[in-house]
């Protein structure tokens, strides 16, 4: 396994370990089986929860290693390939021979073997350093795994990476090749024409693979682009069907200023704003909308809102839109609440019925059918319209009092719950059964 670069969270993630061994350690000392821990009476009898703990151990070990999020922040600046190519050049023809050769031949090629030299490094190391700063998909926080696999497509950021990789390496072999041609010569004016050859065999293997440096380019600005989330912010995560009012929620609520546009899908990613309450600071996320459909039939948007579900401790604002407006029927969005709430009940929730002022009748009662969901939305739920300003002062108060809520939860819990999202607390549940 790649030893982790130094994190400002690496110290942290030690104290994680510590204390997530502490607290199964004192449930072992309960009477229940920890992996690891010695065992009692009969040795040859193997406890019948021995294997959900290991699974559990083998899932913390995982989690663990894991760096915190915002790798994309600190990925290094990469050059286009024609700068690099143009740099490797000047810099190369700079370079002189070695002092005190006397023999015309001699000298010159020395100095065309050294120049050659020097293009193969200056062409190379960088890219080397790119493969090399790259932090690997395996090491990533989860959700930038998910971030990388549906923003790019799964396995391009592995597949860039090794072009670039691949590409250095014929670089060096080609580089060598033609600097050792050029030490052979035997005149002058050998030596002069092996060096223009190998500058010019370089150049056109440069120029007809950079597009692997220049994809790697745009993939450095893609993920740079990305939001920056703070495990240790409470965020409110924005999550309905698509076109129900999200965004314009988020634009109400928050810094955020997402698109607002009457079709599905307007929203193309995560998108992030901030609330500052009694001088702390909050995280209000908008995502992209959800279709009532299998997992497997989910496109890479919808897969980006259940990644930022999965990953991110964050309290959830469902979104409802009974208007008929939005492009989803009532019926599917009751069915898509229902999951969504089955899969993500374990999180502070709030529902807020969209676009109220189309509705014809918006009062409260009881939700105890689909029938009743079509009229009014779920029980509790606030009804709002951006057009009107009807329950936003309201809209507000609640998400303030959400968001503090989320905030003595998020105090109350140990860094490693905070970092592995529902995964961690899954594993620690296997150790608890």
């Amino acid at each position: 396994m790649q030893a982790l670069p130094t994190h400002p969270g690496s110290t942290f993630l030690m104290n994680v370990s510590n204390t997530v061994r502490l607290a199964f350690c004192g449930k072992a000392r309960k009477g229940i089986y920890v992996a690891g821990a010695e065992l009692s009476g009969n040795s040859s009898v193997i406890p019948t929860k021995e294997k959900s703990h290991r699974v559990a151990d083998e899932k913390i070990e995982k989690i663990l290693k894991y760096q915190n999020v915002g790798a994309f922040q600190s990925l290094p600046m990469v050059m286009p390939s024609k700068d690099i190519l143009c740099s490797a050049m000047r810099k190369a023809k700079m370079v002189g021979p070695t002092k005190g050769i006397i023999n015309l031949a001699k000298r010159e090629r020395n100095r065309g073997a050294k120049q050659l030299d020097a293009l193969m490094k200056e062409l190379a190391v960088p890219l080397r350093n790119y493969v090399e700063r790259f932090p690997s998909n395996q090491n990533l926080h989860p959700y930038e795994q998910s971030l990388i696999e549906f923003t790019l497509g799964k396995g391009k950021y592995e597949e860039v990476l090794q072009a670039v990789d691949l590409f250095r390496r014929r670089i060096t072999s080609i580089g060598k090749q033609q600097a050792s041609v050029c030490a052979k010569s035997i005149s002058k004016r050998e030596a002069e024409q092996r060096l223009s050859e190998g500058f010019s065999k370089m150049e056109e293997l440069f120029q007809n693979n950079g597009r692997a440096v220049d994809n790697l380019l745009n993939i450095a600005k893609t993920l740079r682009a990305m939001p920056v989330v703070d495990l240790e912010t409470p965020t409110l995560c924005l999550v309905g069907a698509p076109n129900v009012g999200k965004s314009s929620l988020v634009r109400i609520l928050s810094t955020g200023k997402p698109e607002v546009c009457n079709y599905p899908f307007t929203t193309r990613g995560i998108l992030m704003g901030h609330i500052t309450i009694n001088y702390e600071r909050f995280q209000v996320t908008d995502t992209p909308g959800l279709l009532r459909r299998s997992d497997g039939e989910r496109n890479n948007l919808e897969k980006l809102t259940l990644a930022a579900l999965s990953h991110l401790p964050s309290a959830v604002l469902f979104v409802h839109d009974l208007s008929g407006d939005c492009g989803t029927s009532v019926s599917d969005q009751f069915l898509l609440y229902n999951e969504m709430r089955e899969r993500f009940g374990n999180r502070l929730w709030m529902d807020v019925v969209s676009k109220a002022d189309l509705l014809s009748n918006s009062s409260s009662a009881s939700y105890t059918t689909e029938n009743n969901y079509k009229l009014v939305g779920p029980e509790g739920s606030l009804h709002v319209s951006i057009k009107t300003n009807q329950g936003i002062n309201e809209l507000k108060q609640k998400v303030h009092e959400v968001l503090l809520c989320e905030l003595s939860k998020t105090k109350s819990m140990p860094p490693n719950y905070r970092d592995g999202g529902d995964d961690i607390s899954e594993a620690i549940g296997l150790h608890s059964r």
